[in-house]
């Protein structure tokens, strides 16, 4: 793991310690079950790509460590109905506080503001955020292979399901793969962005498709910021897309969208 990654891991696992003092694991999950049943996620991915589109799980994300602030003029509602009108399958939403300044809050308000199914984007590392996300509304969780063991991410998988939640697990070399094709979820996030270096390259995608089964969705995360890069992911069979750097600096987002992705 990075000094970064290693960072964060250490502050979550003081926040989950912190919030268990206020409220226990079985008080969390009552309220998960309270909510409503989750969005399909995975659904609303295949949907587009049956339709010979790109499917595009648009991100909401203020900040984050390696660039600061993003967007100052931040509306989580306003933002998700925008990418909602011009196209996205699905949204995105950090949640977490203290490195992107994101919160519960703005994924509530995203997914009350449009239909589209939403992605816990936080670093989950126990089943107290599990539990959480749903309590929140969440349809989806992230899981990344560098911060867990695999016997982690089996475990997590098996609570998001336990809650109906789709699991989106996300990994950046071949090591990493290895131990994300041995779970259940057909969702296979590559981030083209080094975890260690922070250096970014279309190619950790390519390089590792021959590798990954025909049953798995493969989803690009970052380094996607020009029509050129969706034409290149796209020829390569690659047709989901998690954005959001590239939207978030946008005076529109959501026509940044339909214009990336046209």
């Amino acid at each position: 793991m990075s000094d970064i990654l290693n960072k964060i891991i250490a502050t979550k696992r003081d926040e989950i310690a912190a919030a268990l003092i206020v409220k226990s694991l079985a008080a969390v999950e009552a309220e998960a079950a309270t909510q409503l049943a989750p969005r399909d996620f995975v659904g609303a991915i295949r949907q587009k790509i049956a339709c010979g589109q790109p499917a595009v799980i648009a991100e909401i994300k203020k900040a984050s460590p390696s660039k600061g602030v993003i967007r100052p003029d931040f509306h989580p509602a306003e933002i998700a109905l925008s990418y909602q009108t011009h196209g996205a399958a699905c949204l995105s939403v950090l949640t977490d506080r203290q490195y992107f300044q994101g919160a519960p809050e703005y994924l509530q308000a995203a997914r009350a503001a449009c239909t589209l199914p939403v992605l816990r984007k936080d670093f989950m590392v126990d089943r107290y955020q599990v539990a959480e996300a749903r309590a929140m509304g969440a349809d989806c969780i992230l899981l990344i292979a560098a911060a867990l063991t695999f016997k982690e991410m089996q475990e997590l998988e098996a609570q998001a399901y336990n809650h109906g939640m789709a699991v989106l697990v996300e990994v950046h070399n071949g090591e990493e793969l290895d131990a994300a094709l041995q779970l259940k979820t057909p969702l296979l996030g590559i981030n083209n962005r080094n975890l260690r270096t922070f250096e970014v390259t279309l190619d950790t995608t390519l390089g590792l498709l021959q590798r990954i089964p025909a049953d798995r969705i493969v989803v690009t995360e970052s380094g996607i910021v020009t029509p050129e890069d969706v034409t290149l992911m796209r020829a390569n069979k690659v047709e989901s897309f998690l954005v959001g750097e590239a939207f978030m600096r946008a005076p529109e987002p959501g026509v940044e969208l339909a214009r990336l992705f046209a």
